[in-house]
């Protein structure tokens, strides 16, 4: 069963003209990018593509909700990254799926705390929740 958002805080809206070749903006004009199938997959490569787009997103709002359960843990999370791998392939029915690896680094921090804190996080964070039971997600610590 699908989670109702209670209050939405904010809509960012995009548009696309010509697919995976061509280019995506966002309504305020602070994101345009041209797209383009990497070589991986038979195109160009010249040009970014929507599994990058997906990872910079999610390797960021993962970090900012990391972010935000180490303040209320009071864990110091300073000098972390976080990679998102971004995988597309071919699923049962011939359709075509995504899977993810979060890539983890905090360093200084012991591996049962760096552990805890990545699974905390990995509840709050908005791509997390609209990912489970979907995707494959699997969390690694750098």
């Amino acid at each position: 069963m699908a989670t109702a958002v209670e209050k939405v805080l904010y809509t960012a809206k995009a548009t696309a003209e010509g697919g995976r070749d061509g280019k995506v903006a966002s309504s305020d004009g602070k994101l345009e990018v041209i797209v383009a199938p990497p070589a991986e997959l038979g195109g160009t490569g010249n040009g970014t593509n929507p599994e990058q787009l997906f990872a910079a997103g999610y390797a960021a709002c993962f970090q900012s909700a990391m972010m935000t359960v180490a303040r209320r843990l009071r864990v110091d999370v300073t000098g972390s990254t976080v990679t998102a791998e971004v995988g597309l392939g071919a699923i049962a029915g011939g359709a075509y799926g995504l899977q993810v690896a979060l890539v983890v680094s905090l360093p200084g921090l012991e591996q049962d705390v760096a552990q805890d804190l990545v699974e905390k996080a990995h509840q709050v964070c908005p791509y997390s929740n609209a990912t489970r039971g979907n995707i494959v997600v699997d969390l690694k610590l750098a």
